[in-house]
């Protein structure tokens, strides 16, 4: 029952995830709000759950993994609560980023709890069963969500929210064991500060590009401002005994390559988790639920693929069948960006599997291979860093094809939509950008529909072919990295993955 706390956590937090986009028409319909608002029902829940993860690892080493689980689900039960009886969207937004800290909590905490209930073989079909339960939610949640919101609106999507995060509080603190060590040495709490602030400072910078540009003196001070925090991290990192990062882990190959694991899959899957739904309610006038059960082509290849690829390392090396996934990927990628724009619904389907279908490999091996190089008794710390760089990077991703996509719009309606003001032509490139096609035409009275239509199009092809570019360099640079033996990590015992086991190995001897 312990372990099903954790399964179960594993369910809700892509729910909260997906939950905030599919609701999001739904709740502008209601509460209004302009596209900048509306997006910080995502983005705000993003942004705290990544900024907050690596200290939210090093608190569940520190202060106990069941403490910060129960005390996430609390937050993650009262938060929903909220926003579910919200009558303004500054308060859903401001009780939906208290919901992405509280998803930091149970995530750090739970991955941390897990490791230490499971050994050896056991530990390895643990994780395996998370990521099974990570896509399951994935894969069955916006369906879910989608016809929920249609028949009964959005605030019982979060009541339902609040109903399995009170199910995981009960279980886990009737349940989940206390832990039995406590971090040796004080935590870097400096670092963590520093480290903290530096991201939150340069996410925000990015989400704020859609709404004021690359070059504005607000988006400049926050980037100079992200810039100098961590520029003070990483000399405190070099300086102090105990660092919040081992800043040497950086500079080995195979660490750095699981690393970029979550950074490929943030460009080819996560991100398309938020703006296909987009594109098919804003764009094509599709209902929450039709929305939701075309996505289901994306996410239910999370269901089997991930263990296939878990087999399939024991004839070859991670490196290469994460390599093999992002390459099928980067095809279905090339794929979408024209079924899309197209007709046949048979043809968006098989780009939509292809696309989640690659994702689905590496998705089955991070998490193992990230715990694998650090000793047990760090495994908050682990999963507070890996963590950390999937979540933040998911949303700086998140913010950065937002802001492409109100960029080509602008400069696709800058060349068609003479005498507007360029304010106007702007917030109606946010507006498309969001995926919102009536705001727009609305906001350019008089626009020919089918220019506002093929900037959309173009726009999305454009975005598809980059993703497509980033994900073949992440499949190649990632193929070199991990096709290299990992480094042994000295004198603490470490876990080696070799096939489908994990071996608790001393001193990184074979």
């Amino acid at each position: 029952m312990a372990s099903f706390s954790v399964y179960l956590a594993a369910v809700l937090l892509p729910l909260s995830f997906t939950g905030g986009v599919i609701s999001t028409p739904a709740i502008h319909h209601t509460l209004g709000g302009s596209p900048a608002a509306l997006s910080w029902l995502t983005n705000g829940f993003m942004l705290a759950f990544g900024s907050c993860l690596l200290p939210a690892g090093v608190a569940a080493d520190a202060i106990g993994r069941k403490r910060i689980f129960t005390a996430g689900a609390v937050l993650f039960f009262l938060s929903s609560v909220v926003i579910g009886l919200a009558q303004g969207l500054f308060m859903a937004g401001l009780f939906r980023s208290l919901q992405g800290l509280a998803a930091a909590l149970i995530l750090a905490s739970g991955s941390a709890a897990l490791a230490c209930l499971h050994e050896r073989t056991s530990r390895t079909r643990a994780f395996s069963l998370l990521g099974t339960m990570f896509g399951a939610g994935l894969a069955f949640g916006p369906v879910l969500q989608g016809f929920i919101t249609d028949a009964l609106g959005w605030r019982w999507l979060y009541a339902l929210l609040a109903l399995l995060a009170g199910i995981v509080l009960f279980i886990g603190a009737a349940f989940l064991p206390a832990s039995q060590e406590r971090a040796q040495q004080k935590p870097d709490i400096a670092g963590l500060m520093l480290f903290t602030a530096a991201l939150i400072l340069f996410t925000s910078a990015v989400m704020l590009i859609p709404a004021f540009g690359l070059l504005s003196f607000a988006v400049l001070v926050l980037l100079v401002s992200a810039g100098l925090f961590l520029s003070g991290f990483v000399v405190r990192c070099l300086r102090i005994q105990n660092p919040v990062l081992d800043i040497s882990l950086l500079l080995r190959p195979h660490f750095a390559g699981v690393l970029l694991l979550p950074v490929a899959t943030c460009y080819c899957y996560v991100v398309l988790l938020i703006i296909l739904p987009q594109h098919f309610m804003g764009g094509d006038g599709m209902s929450e639920a039709q929305s939701a059960v075309y996505l289901m082509a994306l996410t239910s290849p999370m269901l089997i693929f991930p263990s296939v690829a878990a087999v399939l390392t024991r004839w070859f090396s991670p490196g290469t069948v994460s390599a093999m996934g992002l390459t099928v990927s980067t095809g279905g990628l090339l794929l979408l960006g024209y079924a899309l724009t197209g007709d046949s619904s048979s043809f968006l389907v098989l780009s939509l599997m292809l696309t989640g279908t690659g994702a689905a490999f590496p998705w089955g091996l991070m998490d193992g291979l990230a715990l694998s190089a650090v000793p047990v008794e760090k495994a908050g710390m682990a999963a507070g860093l890996f963590n950390t760089v999937r979540v933040a990077g998911e949303g700086i991703a998140l913010a950065m094809v937002s802001a492409f996509l109100t960029v080509m719009n602008t400069f696709t309606l800058e060349k068609n939509a003479h005498g507007y003001p360029p304010e106007v032509i702007h917030r109606a490139a946010a507006w498309l950008g969001s995926g919102n096609s009536d705001e727009a035409a609305t906001i350019l009275p008089g626009f020919p529909g089918w220019l506002l239509h093929d900037s959309y199009d173009s726009a999305y092809t454009t975005l598809f072919s980059v993703l497509a570019a980033i994900t073949l360099f992440c499949a190649l640079v990632t193929g070199v990295m991990l096709s290299r033996k990992a480094e042994p990590c000295p004198a603490s015992t470490i876990l080696t993955r070799k096939g489908d086991e994990i071996l608790s190995e001393k001193d990184g001897g074979r």
